[in-house]
Formats: C-alpha cells, structure tokens, sequence
C-alpha cells in the first residue's frame, strides 16, 4: 500500500532502495487543464468525435501531461519535500502506451544512483521511474534527476 513518505535528504537515498506512489484517477478536466496551460488543443487529446475515427477510439492523454503526471507522483510520495533544489532532467523518457480518461495510475521509483556533484551543500539523486494504469499496462518510464539538499 502507497503512503506519504517522510522527506529525504540527500544521505536518506541508497541504491535501490524503492518507493510507491499513491495512486490517482486521470479526469476530462486533467485534459481540459493541460490543453489550456500548455496551449495544445491538439483534436486528438480535445475531441471526442475526431478520436473515435483514430487509432485508439477514443481521446488519449498528451505526452508532456503523462510525463507532468509521474513528476508530480514523486513529489506526491514526500521524499523530496522541501529538500529538492531543483529537477534537472531526464536521461531518458518513454511513453509505450496511452493514458485514457478513467485511468488509475501508480508510480514505482527506485533509486538508481547518487552522486557527490562538488557542492557542500546538495547532491545529484537519480530516481528510475516505472508508471502504470489499473491494469498493470506501463505508461511511462524515465529516470528524473534531481538535486537534493545535504543534511545541515
């Protein structure tokens, strides 16, 4: 069962060491949100009647949206509250299946690597990231790299 985790520093992260989301239903109003931040109203992720006649009969989340999603899972978890400085990025990213409206999705994190990046006072944790729906289906999976506060 998924639980709020207390917050790491950058001393708490080991290899391997693993972490669970909560899980979250993806709404129409999640793609109605991320067309109108993002401003991409693309007719596949907005229009119900265009998506029907397309590959997956029906709309599907945008890429960037699923991506928001994951991070925003692993914030979710707590162990980075208030110790992460910043993300810095992805070595990679991918998207191998489709979010639908009505999707339930969980993320498993697991600690690749630390690393000392020469700062006194933060270092480099890299966290491989797996995000499934209901049914086990993988959504996204990508490492995100992440500068997290040293104990003081």
């Amino acid at each position: 069962m998924a639980y709020s985790y207390e917050p790491h520093h950058f001393e708490d992260f080991e290899e391997g060491q693993e972490f669970i989301s909560v899980g979250r239903t993806v709404t129409e109003s999640d793609f109605v949100m991320h067309s109108a931040l993002s401003g991409d109203w693309t007719e596949l992720h907005t229009n119900k009647e265009y998506a029907k006649e397309q590959e997956f009969g029906e709309r599907i989340a945008h890429g960037p949206m699923t991506f928001v999603q994951a991070t925003g899972f692993v914030y979710r978890t707590g162990i980075v509250e208030r110790t992460a400085f910043a993300f810095l990025g992805m070595n990679y990213m991918d998207l191998p299946n489709p979010v639908h409206i009505g999707d339930t999705l969980q993320l498993e994190i697991v600690v690749d690597n630390t690393k000392e990046v020469g700062r006194d006072d933060a270092g480099l944790v890299v966290l491989d990231t797996e995000m499934e729906n209901q049914d086990g289906t993988v959504v996204f999976e990508g490492d995100m790299k992440f500068l997290i506060k040293k104990r003081e």
